[in-house]
């Protein structure tokens, strides 16, 4: 009788727990997904020149037209023009860089500026005017002297660095160039 007392009384106590059970409510909650999705950040330059024939006339301007485009949806960016001459150009040509650069200090003939990030295709002249003029101080002799390996040269490389993470522009140009 005593086991009958126990199993009903389990048997009971089962029940109400499972009733009791049920009725409780959880307070419970949860968020949505947040998804982050990592896009592609980019800067994209050329350098080109439409002018390709520079004979020298003295005292005579001659086209030359190089210019550096940011391409549509780079980022902001430091933006180098590294200018070389020949050892001889000096004595035959006279050029100055768009007022647009800023000459980097320590640095020869090397250029910057600062580009915001661009959603279209955004150029920059290096030459002002486009031109370089011929001195007048040259004379035929000096001309007849020239071979192929000595005929002065001017040459143009762009360079172009993110801005995020360069607070001066030498840190910039140190990474670029290396």
């Amino acid at each position: 009788m005593k086991k009958k007392i126990v199993i009903c009384a389990l048997s009971i106590a089962v029940i109400i727990c499972c009733a009791v059970g049920g009725t409780f409510a959880w307070l419970t909650t949860q968020t949505s997904e947040v998804k982050n999705t990592f896009t592609i950040g980019n800067i994209d330059i050329t350098l080109a020149e439409t002018t390709s024939d520079f004979k020298m006339i003295p005292g005579e301007t001659i086209a030359k037209d190089p210019v550096v485009t940011v391409k549509a949806n780079s980022e902001a960016c430091w933006l180098f023009v590294k200018v070389t001459e020949s050892d001889n150009l000096d004595s035959f040509i006279s050029y100055t860089v768009d007022s647009g650069w800023t000459a980097l200090t320590g640095v020869s003939g090397v250029y910057y500026r600062e580009v915001a990030a661009v959603s279209a295709d955004t150029s920059f002249d290096v030459l002002t005017g486009n031109a370089v003029t011929v001195k007048d101080t040259v004379t035929k002799t000096m001309m007849d002297a020239l071979t192929d390996n000595t005929l002065p040269t001017l040459t143009f490389k762009a360079y172009a660095i993110q801005k995020s993470g360069f607070d001066t522009v030498e840190a910039a140009w140190a990474k670029v160039s290396e």
